[in-house]
């Protein structure tokens, strides 16, 4: 990724912020949230102690889960 930063310079010429294009800044969070994505796919990597439940009992448990936060 090729980034293309100006930098905004207090009254001593000290860069204290910087501008960035809006496209520049739209990929940089898209590949944030990929990195998110690969932190937490790791995690739960890690973590898997291999048990599995089958999908209708984790979509019963969600649902349940989602009536009574609301």
């Amino acid at each position: 990724m090729t980034l293309h930063p100006q930098y905004v310079t207090d009254s001593n010429g000290k860069a204290v912020s910087v501008l960035i294009p809006m496209k520049e800044f739209k990929n940089i969070l898209e590949d944030l949230e990929e990195l998110d994505e690969i932190k937490l796919y790791d995690k739960a990597k890690k973590n898997d102690d291999g048990v599995r439940i089958p999908m209708d009992k984790a979509f019963r448990k969600i649902e349940a889960k989602r009536k009574s936060n609301s």
